[in-house]
């Protein structure tokens, strides 16, 4: 376990960016936020980043939102509750047009229009992170590392194959981990030190000095050609300007309970595609996933449901109607009547109707899986009734023919849509 070293936590100001929006996860942004997309069964995406800084003890937390926000500002306040006595509260924050008559226009115009919320707090340090990943940090051990540092602002990275990193932001770095060059999506990206296969990304999880983070978005919002953008704008000029800019190597972060396991160590995914998604989540179901929801020293938190446990009734097995799942999650209030479930995550208060068949499968709340009906490959959204005998993810023709369906052949069925007519 990474020494980390004792500070004084409530001088730390936390904003998690999740005013994304999510187009390439459509249908499934159709009418939320990417960060209120369901995952795991009865978590959302952004419940991931708000445990890790909640676990790590930073409870002084702004959600900066804008598009299709309601359902997860509403989560946000129904489910994320702090304690107001001992300073301690997540909050939602929409455009506050405090600057213009306009919405967020980047990262950097996020922060800049939030800034009042600096003014009034008064933090040393500013800890920006993005709300729609997939991973597991003790957020502690990358704020020692920055004060160790003396740091104007660390960027959490982590070690890349070169072929897969030229799809992403790449730092290049000095031996001592100083940051010495950004380069966004370029097809020949710099290697890491000592390791010419391997590329640093970036996390697009920041921490600032409150000072120097005040001083560049003021900067920025005076340069017309600015994107207003952390990753293109604001730390490319850190660099320019030749201040102290450290890469955070996320592979030496340990979190408590899961210790120097090779299995999750390191694990970020970053879920921008339907595809993505549904490959994270085919890990959770997975005999030993990269994403453990099982430690208990490291809880992944979401809101209290008052659901009955699941139920799986009948065990006619000469019929082969048997309620069964089998390398699956299935959420509280689910029946499983009769059907049968495999490799598959199912949400709260869903029913799987007789000699069904759901396979490789994500179901959002309240999916109803008819009699005899048979899914495979598919996510499908909440409040969504599968009539007896449908057919889905079997045939690919018919299937694009009917339904959304990515490039990698998942089939999406959007939220309440109604599918009589296709039978």
């Amino acid at each position: 376990m990474a020494t980390v070293r004792y500070f004084d936590r409530s001088r730390v100001l936390v904003y998690v960016l999740a005013g994304g929006e999510g187009k390439r996860l459509y249908p499934l942004t159709l009418d939320r936020a990417k960060p209120a997309v369901p995952f795991g069964g009865r978590y959302r995406i952004i419940d991931i980043v708000l445990s890790n800084f909640v676990n790590s003890g930073f409870e002084r937390i702004k959600v900066v939102t804008q598009y299709k926000s309601a359902s997860l500002e509403e989560h946000i306040a129904r489910v994320w509750r702090l304690s107001p006595i001992l300073d301690q509260w997540i909050e939602a924050i929409p455009p506050q047009q405090r600057t213009g008559k306009y919405w967020f226009r980047g990262s950097a115009d996020a922060i800049f229009q939030c800034r009042h919320v600096i003014d009034d707090e008064k933090p040393d340090i500013v800890a920006i992170f993005g709300a729609d990943h997939i991973y597991k940090m003790d957020v502690r051990q990358m704020v020692d590392f920055h004060a160790q540092r003396s740091a104007e602002v660390t960027v959490a990275t982590i070690p890349m194959p070169r072929a897969i990193a030229s799809q992403f932001g790449v730092v290049e770095v000095d031996e001592e981990n100083r940051i010495i060059g950004f380069h966004e999506k370029v097809p020949n990206p710099p290697p890491m030190p000592g390791n010419p296969e391997m590329c640093l990304v970036s996390m697009g999880n920041y921490i600032f000095d409150t000072r120097a983070l005040l001083g560049a978005i003021e900067t920025d919002q005076e340069d017309e050609d600015s994107t207003h953008d952390f990753g293109h704008d604001i730390l490319p000029n850190f660099v320019k300007q030749g201040k102290p800019i450290y890469a955070y190597d996320f592979n030496t972060n340990r979190v408590p309970g899961e210790g120097a396991d090779s299995r999750t160590t390191g694990y970020w995914r970053d879920i921008g595609t339907v595809d993505a998604y549904w490959e994270a989540q085919m890990d959770l179901v997975s005999i030993r996933p990269q994403f453990n929801f099982y430690n208990d020293r490291w809880p992944i938190r979401t809101g209290v449901t008052h659901d009955p446990p699941a139920k799986f009734v009948f065990r006619d097995e000469a019929a082969a109607r048997v309620g069964s799942a089998t390398d699956s999650l299935v959420s509280h209030g689910c029946i499983i009547s009769g059907g049968r479930i495999h490799r598959s995550v199912v949400g709260l208060g869903c029913r799987i109707n007789s000699y069904s068949e759901v396979v490789d499968s994500i179901l959002f709340e309240r999916v109803k899986v008819g009699r005899y009906a048979r899914i495979r490959r598919a996510i499908i959204d909440k409040d969504v009734e599968i009539p007896p005998g449908m057919v889905i993810g079997h045939d690919p023709v018919a299937d694009r023919k009917r339904f959304f369906v990515t490039e990698g052949g998942l089939v999406v069925i959007p939220k309440r849509a109604k599918l009589e007519h296709l039978v």
